[in-house]
């Protein structure tokens, strides 16, 4: 099991897709922390919404057993997907078989050096994090919210109030990986 670790906007789910791709076919396979968005009215009742994205508004626990049963190479482990453009996860979207042999696990907080994330280290063979310059992450993460149609004052908003403050936690509050 593989962790491909970094901030948002870093392009974990671009890389993960270009390894994955060059294994044999059903040989590899991803699996986006993303899925374990917690859903919106969840966040609303969490008064989280606004800090989608957020450590606190990922299902944790639901996340670090998924990946225990697939690192276990149970017969077939069901995983989440997040639509971003409907905004909200799928669930049982994927399915991991346990003659997978390579899974590459990508998100925001898989390096985070905070409890609960810190108990994730011993889930993996090898951890990666890909580090991109904060100008960078800022217009590719505005760039992003435009291209899902967000108006450009709300995209703006969105990234200085929400995806900024995550990029910070995330730079400045990871563990070291085994590959950078």
């Amino acid at each position: 099991m593989v962790a491909l670790a970094g901030p948002p906007g870093a392009g974990k789910s671009t890389l993960a897709e270009i390894l994955v791709g060059r294994f044999p076919a059903g040989t590899a396979k991803i699996v986006p922390m993303d899925g374990f968005h917690y859903d919106n009215a969840v966040l609303e009742d969490l008064g989280l919404r606004a800090r989608k994205g957020a450590p606190d508004s990922f299902d944790f626990a639901g996340f670090a057993n998924m990946l225990w049963r697939i690192r276990r190479a149970e017969p077939s482990v069901a995983v989440p997907l997040f639509d971003r453009e409907a905004d909200l996860a799928r669930a049982g979207a994927s399915i991991i078989h346990s003659d997978v042999r390579v899974v590459v696990v990508e998100g925001n907080y898989l390096l985070l050096d905070r409890e609960p994330w810190n108990e994730l280290a011993a889930c993996f063979d090898l951890t990666a994090f890909l580090d991109v310059p904060r100008d960078e992450l800022k217009q590719r993460l505005l760039d992003r919210w435009l291209n899902l149609g967000y108006p450009a004052q709300k995209a703006h908003h969105w990234v200085q109030t929400n995806d900024m403050p995550n990029v910070d936690l995330v730079l400045r509050s990871r563990r070291f990986s085994t590959f950078s």
